[in-house]
């Protein structure tokens, strides 16, 4: 009968003892475990306080780019040029990089009005992992719901563990303010793990939206950034499209 009574005494005196290296604990019981941890890995400071992952950097034909703003309000922040800040928000290179990535995506941008306060909010209602790059697209006037009306989403693979990546296919009904895009037929928009991706690429997008061939030295230079970005804890998507032409080359 007195062991419970011990073993509660035991947890409270470590939960005060853990409370002096300020550590806050919801459960009791909880302190056995976590006392005994010699390693803590946690995510990024922003995601764990705010449950937010934000959009950044990116890196596009061998330029950089920095994306500010916090959280999920597009109308704050802008993305500009790492050398020399100027404004980026009309390089053909960033608008056809974020504009296959929303069309490879299911998350939608919306406001609405937080229950508790009133305020109203920018909320994404979708994948965790999608809606930083929705935010930055809507930075730069890049919405889902106005491209589709341009390009239809015909065909869709979800991401899986095995393959790395997800992959969505659009029909061209009319011009859109992607220029990149198939003028007329289908476009494979492709987002996913950068090494699994770049396997399959031929050609890349330079920074001002001219489209070259991708030799072993410049995929090099791609994946040496990729290091590069996964060193500063940063979760790295890579973003790839390919005209399909008027018929698809698969069974609908």
């Amino acid at each position: 009968e007195g062991l419970p009574l011990c073993v509660t005494i035991s947890l409270s005196a470590g939960c005060s003892s853990m409370v002096e290296q300020n550590v806050l604990m919801r459960k009791i019981a909880a302190v056995e475990t976590l006392g005994s941890a010699s390693i803590i890995c946690t995510d990024k400071t922003g995601t764990l306080t705010e449950g937010k992952m934000t959009l950044i950097k990116m890196h596009v034909g061998g330029s950089d780019y920095d994306i500010s703003g916090k959280g999920f309000d597009p109308t704050t922040g802008k993305i500009t040029r790492k050398e020399g800040g100027s404004d980026a928000s009309g390089d053909g290179g960033v608008r056809a990089t974020l504009g296959s990535a929303i069309l490879c995506s299911n998350t939608k941008l919306n406001q609405e009005a937080d229950p508790d306060t009133g305020v109203m909010k920018w909320i994404p209602r979708g994948n965790s992992s999608e809606a930083p790059l929705v935010v930055a697209a809507a930075k730069i006037a890049l919405k889902l719901e106005t491209l589709e009306k341009c390009l239809e989403r015909v065909y869709e693979i979800p991401f899986s563990s095995s393959r790395k990546m997800m992959l969505t296919v659009t029909k061209t009904l009319k011009s859109s303010d992607l220029g990149h895009v198939a003028k007329e037929g289908h476009t494979a928009h492709v987002k996913g793990a950068p090494n699994y991706i770049m396997d399959e690429c031929t050609s890349y997008m330079t920074a001002d939206g001219t489209v070259l061939p991708l030799d072993a030295e410049t995929k090099k230079k791609f994946m040496d950034k990729v290091d590069e970005l996964s060193e500063q804890a940063l979760r790295v998507l890579a973003i790839a499209c390919n005209h399909l032409g008027q018929e698809l080359p698969f069974d609908s």
